[in-house]
This record gives C-alpha cells, sequence and structure tokens, in this order.
C-alpha cells in the first residue's frame, strides 16, 4: 500500500489543519447554539417554524423544509452545510483528487512511476483510498466533535439525538464522495492540477448555489434534483435521526459512476501526454 500511504504523507499537514480547522469550526457552532437558544441567536421568536422562515434560509440549515433554522437541528445542521466546512470538504477533495494522476502528468514524473511497475488500476484504488480516508477523517473530526458538545449540552440533546449526529456524518462522507467521483474522472483524464482544483471548487460551489436557488425561487424549483446538496440534508438528519436511504443512494451511485468513469478513462489514455 506504499502509493496510498504516500499519498497520506505528502498531505499530512494540510489534512492536520483541515481536521483542526474543522473540529474548531463544529466546537464554536455548539458552543454558541448551548449559550444562546436558536430564536434568540437569529433575534426573531417568529423564526420558530419551517413555514415562518424565508425559503432561502433552509439551504443554510441543510433541510428540504421539515426543520426551521431557528431551531437546534436547524443551527447545528447549518454548522454541517457551512461555506466554511464546505470549503474544507473541497480543500481535501481537490488536492488528493488532483494528485490522482493530473498532478504527475503535469509534473512528468508519470512515466517515471508506472516503470516500477504499477498497474493503472493500483493507481487509481490507492489515491482513490487515500482520498476517501482523507474525506473520512474530516467527517468524523466534525461529527464527533458535534456528539461531545450535544453530550454535555443537556438542553440541545434533548432536541438532537447522538444516532442523528451520526446519520448527518454519514450523509456528509457521502455528499463528499459524489462530488469526489467527478473529480478523479477529471483527473484521470486530465493534464493540469489546477484544472482538476477548480472543477472541484466549480462542482461544489455551483451545486450549492442551484440547490440555494432552486429553494429560494420557485419557479426553479426543479433544478434541486441536479444538486447533491438537495440530497444532503443534515439538518433533517439531526431532527429525525433517520437514514434517508434514497438520499444516500443516489450520492454513492454519484460517486460510483464517477469512479467508473476515472477507470475508464485511466486505462485508454496515453499517459506520456
Amino acid at each position: 500500500m506504499a502509493i496510498l500511504e504516500l499519498s497520506l504523507y505528502r498531505r499530512r499537514k494540510m489534512l492536520l489543519a483541515l481536521t483542526l480547522g474543522i473540529i474548531a469550526f463544529e466546537a464554536l457552532i455548539v458552543a454558541v447554539t448551548s449559550a444562546m437558544p436558536p430564536d434568540q441567536l437569529l433575534g426573531a421568536k417568529g423564526f420558530g417554524s419551517p413555514q415562518s422562515v424565508p425559503h432561502a434560509f433552509q439551504a443554510f440549515s441543510g433541510s428540504n423544509g421539515a426543520v426551521s433554522l431557528a431551531s437546534y437541528p436547524g443551527i447545528l445542521g447549518a454548522g454541517l452545510v457551512h461555506p466554511f466546512w464546505i470549503a474544507m470538504q473541497l480543500t481535501a477533495v481537490g488536492s488528493f483528487g488532483a494528485a490522482l494522476v493530473a498532478a504527475d502528468v503535469e509534473e512528468g514524473t508519470i512515466e517515471l512511476l508506472m516503470t516500477r511497475p504499477i498497474s493503472r488500476a493500483r493507481l487509481l484504488t490507492e489515491r482513490l483510498g487515500a482520498l476517501a480516508i482523507a474525506s473520512l477523517i474530516l467527517n468524523l473530526a466534525a461529527t464527533v466533535t458535534m456528539m461531545a458538545g450535544v453530550a454535555l449540552s443537556p438542553d440541545i440533546h434533548h432536541h438532537v439525538s447522538l444516532p442523528g449526529i451520526a446519520i448527518a456524518g454519514l450523509m456528509g462522507m457521502a455528499l463528499s464522495m459524489s462530488i469526489a467521483g467527478p473529480v478523479v474522472a477529471v483527473s484521470a483524464g486530465g493534464h493540469s492540477k489546477s484544472h482538476v482544483v477548480a472543477f472541484t471548487i466549480a462542482l461544489g460551489a455551483g451545486s450549492f448555489a442551484i440547490n440555494f436557488i432552486a429553494i429560494a425561487w420557485s419557479k426553479v424549483s426543479f433544478l434541486r434534483y441536479v444538486s447533491s446538496f438537495h440530497y444532503y440534508s443534515p439538518g433533517d438528519a439531526l431532527a429525525q435521526a433517520t437514514i434517508p436511504w434514497n438520499s444516500l443512494l443516489l450520492l454513492v451511485s454519484a460517486a460510483i459512476v464517477g469512479v467508473a468513469a476515472a477507470g475508464w478513462l485511466l486505462r485508454r489514455r496515453d499517459l506520456a501526454l
């Protein structure tokens, strides 16, 4: 497993920084939530029901309409769909995704790497494994931090269960891998790591933007079905503590299709070009 270990080792400092950052952020979210009730935090008692909150706000609570932002699940859900959380996830996916193939092609080291010899299937599998481990570490860090904070706060724990947090973490991992699938396909067929990183940012930010617009503007509500964030609803998971199997299946399917495309592209491309 030398390729997997080397991929993680080369990015250990970045991964450590991302992990510490996401732990600090989720701890801050829980601390703020426990210090002030959600309706007071938002400064409006009228935000107590999903119907009283503007539709666009649902995107910030990670809910498809069942959970108000002005609630404990809503505020904690916001911590799992916040732009900072998204940025941490995309940084890991973009960095490890670019290193899959495109970075070595750009730097001219791919031919040297493949003379060991290493099969293309092994290269894809182990570097994809490193990406998955990095995403798992970040999602576990966020999940465990939130679990610890909720367990220490009886007021929050009354409204949010630990299994609900675990389910939200599971869906977060599924979301990360649904983005990683297309990213590794671009890396497998690409020649520049900057293009892979740019694609990662565009895919993640664009998907969130599409979901936000679809929620805010009823005339284009159908667009929400093409966004990964429509199927990632941590606020609902925190409130209901049930696994949304259909959404999980769709996110996992997107990841599988992307990885399959990456394998197809990698087998057919000339690595010398």
